[in-house]
């Protein structure tokens, strides 16, 4: 049986060439004017996922 891959969690993750799992922060959309630059500057960066979630992404996507 050929695995589906789930596209809801391939549009939301990037892996890189190594094998690291990249995410966007959450929370980007609005009421960003009341938080403080620090926090702001932070969302625009994407955050490495932990290797323990490696083997749940593999299921869903298993191309990788």
């Amino acid at each position: 049986m050929k695995l589906k891959t789930h596209k809801a969690l391939s549009k939301r993750i990037k892996i890189t060439k190594n094998g690291k799992i990249l995410k966007r922060r959450a929370g980007q959309d609005h009421f960003n004017s009341r938080s403080s630059g620090k926090i702001t500057r932070k969302k625009r960066r994407d955050v490495t996922l932990d290797p323990a979630h490696l083997p749940a992404i593999k299921q869903l996507i298993p191309r990788i």
